[in-house]
Formats: structure tokens, C-alpha cells, sequence
């Protein structure tokens, strides 16, 4: 029963995930925290960050996630096997009406006007994910935020735009630093 559920929970994943990994993430939450409650927000945020860490895109890096920790290897490839198959079958389609059609205005409009969508999913998940961050699965409570968080948010953002900096070396550097920082200042956090 549990392989059916990660089976076809992915498969949702896989089939509306528009727009790559960030636009999935919306998605991935509602499966796995709201609606099945296999992880919570704050295990889901390291879902996320180790996936950024690994190679592959985050709807898989999570499903396979997921999948080891509720049913071990098999969990992992079922619920793998769910996040891609929509992805091979919808993407044959779209290769086969595209070469057949791709002179068609309207095929140039509707492709154009997927975009809005595809930017608010992104920018929903980066705000959840904002959120978690410096408050903590909590959300907006009323008390401060994290500070060494914002600090590190603030700090690798004047980074990356300043100095145009490897962005893998900015995490490094704010791993480092936030894991001293949490270390000798605990009350910071």
C-alpha cells in the first residue's frame, strides 16, 4: 500500500511540476508534509538543501529521498519511477506535436504564456522556503527573526552580486561560517 502512495504521489509531483525543480516545490510539500506527513517543513528544508547539494533535479532528488525513508530501496526506485514516467511520456508527446506543429502561432503563444505561472511557483517556494529559514516551521511568529540566518541570507546575496562568485563556494563559506557561528553564539540563533 505504502509503494502504491509514493507511487502515485510522485507521480502527481511529476505530472504538474512545470518549470523545473523550484516550481516542484510547492508540490513536494502538499505530498510529503501537508498531505502525507512523511516529512516535516523543517526536514523537508534539508530535503532541499541536500538535493542542491547533489546532482540531479530536486523532484527526483526528493523522491528518491522520500522513498528510502518510508520503504527503503524499493520505496526509492518506485517512488523515482513515478516522479520520471510522466516526464518521459508528456515530453515524447510534446517533441512529437512540436516537429509536427511548431509553426503554429498558437503553439509560440501558449508556450509564452506558461511563463507567469512558472515565475509565481518559483517565487512561492523560494518565499517558503525564506520563511522556514529565518523563523522556522513556525512561520511569521511574533518574535525575531533568525539572525545569524539573515545575516548569512544578506551576506552571500551581496556576494553573489558584488563579486559574481562561484555560488557552490558561497554555500561552503556560509556553512562554515554559520556552523561556527551557531557553535561559540548560540544565542544568536
Amino acid at each position: 500500500m505504502i509503494l502504491i502512495q509514493l507511487f502515485f504521489s510522485f507521480l502527481q509531483i511529476g505530472l504538474f511540476s512545470f518549470g523545473g525543480g523550484y516550481a516542484a516545490l510547492p508540490l513536494i510539500q502538499t505530498q510529503v508534509v501537508d498531505v502525507h506527513h512523511w516529512l516535516d517543513m523543517a526536514e523537508l528544508t534539508d530535503l532541499i538543501t541536500i538535493s542542491q547539494m547533489t546532482p540531479g533535479p530536486i523532484a527526483i532528488n526528493a523522491a528518491t529521498f522520500v522513498g528510502t525513508q518510508i520503504a527503503g530501496p524499493l520505496g526509492a526506485i518506485v517512488a523515482t519511477l513515478g516522479c520520471v514516467f510522466p516526464s518521459c511520456v508528456i515530453v515524447s508527446l510534446l517533441a512529437w506535436v512540436y516537429y509536427r506543429y511548431r509553426s503554429l502561432t498558437a503553439i509560440q503563444g501558449a508556450l509564452y504564456g506558461l511563463r507567469p505561472a512558472i515565475v509565481s511557483l518559483i517565487a512561492s517556494a523560494g518565499l517558503s522556503l525564506v520563511i522556514t529559514a529565518f523563523w522556522g516551521t513556525e512561520g511569521f511568529a511574533p518574535v525575531l527573526p533568525d539572525l545569524v540566518a539573515v545575516g548569512l541570507f544578506v551576506g552571500a546575496f551581496a556576494v553573489l552580486r558584488r563579486w559574481k562568485c562561484d555560488p557552490v563556494v558561497v554555500m561552503l563559506g556560509c556553512g562554515v561560517l554559520g556552523g561556527i557561528l551557531y557553535l561559540f553564539l548560540p544565542g544568536l540563533g
